[in-house]
């Protein structure tokens, strides 16, 4: 709980139609320390990483680096630290034998690969992403047209190419099939100031997810709120921001500065970047960073936090991070894109060599414990009867790890 004093400075701070407040500092930056929104546990989990499958995602990015797909356990070995890991990498790839298949050359090395369930996976994401590159281009075609000068810097860019699903390699890939559209520039001659263009203005292209929803629905274009309905205050001031201005297309070229329009345009304008990613959500820190190109207002996060009904803002892992809303039921994500499919294949396949690996070290735990003699045979018709209840125990159990681990799988920056 917030102090009085802090709690009613910041609901000033969210709520108050004076756009340029001035609270004493010192108090605000204790304030949003200790202050967050209410938290959603469905939002939550969808927000949750597993530590294990950002990891494997890694190696499995070194290996796609090999021309081969091939690579030593010594130079994972060294990459260890980068990985923020501890321990033998010879171990933890042996965790996972449907993902990585371990062998030895002639000479006594070591090396890893694919297994062969695995390299079909990866062939599959490849071809999709292939599949996909028309689709990446209009995600990257729409964004710059939400800048003011329908460019945006290349290195800026970089922060949020993953969450858009563009491959590391986009600017060969993506944007060298589309002269019409893209052109790379750098006005400055510096290394960092290398900017993507975009030549072609596309009418088609200038429709936001708001107005495709709204024309669905017949109706003018508004936001949608995603509360439940006893949140009566506060869609009390959803409806009287949605019903004040017109809805203002983040496409126009309407840049007012009349607070209301201005605070109606940058909401559009996060919704709509929050739409074109392929997890509907976004650190905060970086959306901060186009702040001039995409007209967002200084203070990101009170924007955000005032419109609790379109977006929900979380610090969970300690990182500002916004989510939008309706991109979501519950903790399942609506509008799955064939990338976010492949990559929980990913984690299926990633989860099942686990288990396949516990439960092998479990049967070497039990048999390493009865040549000791730590455990007897019992009669055979009660260790059928126990083994019975074992095996309905542990689908029992598998079933819920199962269910824990989709549940918390996600990945913000695969």
């Amino acid at each position: 709980m917030l102090p009085r004093r802090s709690a009613s400075l910041l609901s000033n701070l969210l709520f108050s139609p004076n756009p340029n407040p001035k609270p004493n500092p010192r108090i605000l930056r204790r304030g949003l320390a200790l202050w967050s929104m209410t938290k959603d546990p469905a939002l939550e989990s969808a927000l949750s990483r597993n530590r294990r499958w950002i990891v494997n995602n890694q190696i499995k990015q070194i290996l796609l680096h090999s021309p081969t797909r091939i690579d030593t356990v010594r130079s994972l070995q060294k990459k260890f630290k980068t990985l923020d890991l501890q321990g033998r990498a010879l171990n933890w790839l042996n965790k996972y034998p449907c993902c990585f298949q371990i062998f030895t050359d002639n000479d006594g090395e070591v090396f890893y690969g694919f297994s062969k369930r695995m390299e079909a996976l990866v062939d599959e994401e490849e071809s999709i992403k292939m599949a996909q590159e028309p689709f990446m281009a209009r995600r990257l075609a729409k964004l710059l047209m939400l800048s003011r000068d329908r460019r945006l810097n290349a290195v800026k860019l970089t922060e949020l190419k993953r969450s858009l699903g563009l491959p590391d390699d986009y600017v060969v890939r993506v944007l060298a099939k589309y002269p019409e559209l893209f052109r790379v520039t750098n006005r400055f001659g510096r290394r960092n100031s290398m900017e993507i263009e975009l030549i072609r203005w596309d009418p088609e292209l200038a429709v936001s997810a708001v107005e495709t929803a709204s024309i669905q629905r017949g109706e003018e274009p508004r936001f949608v709120c995603s509360l439940p309905r006893t949140w009566l205050k506060t869609r009390e001031n959803f409806e009287e921001f949605n019903q004040g201005t017109p809805y203002i297309s983040p496409y126009s070229e309407v840049w007012s500065d009349e607070w209301e329009q201005s605070e109606k345009r940058s909401v559009g304008a996060v919704h709509e970047i929050l739409s074109l990613t392929l997890w509907k959500k976004a650190s905060i820190l970086k959306l901060e960073h186009f702040r001039r190109e995409f007209g967002l207002p200084q203070r990101l996060n009170m924007l955000l936090l005032r419109h609790p009904c379109i977006f929900y803002v979380s610090n969970r892992y300690k990182i500002y991070t916004v989510v939008l809303r309706e991109g979501y039921r519950g903790s399942k994500l609506l509008d799955k894109d064939p990338l976010v499919i492949v990559k929980d294949k990913f984690g299926e396949l990633m989860q099942e060599g686990l288990h396949e690996y516990n439960r092998r070290r479990n049967q070497a735990n039990i048999e390493k414990r009865r040549r000791k003699g730590q455990i007897f045979l019992k009669h055979k018709k009660e260790e059928v009867q126990e083994n019975e209840s074992e095996s309905s125990l542990d689908s029992v159990e598998k079933s819920e790890e199962r269910r824990r681990f989709y549940k918390v799988l996600f990945d913000e920056n695969p």
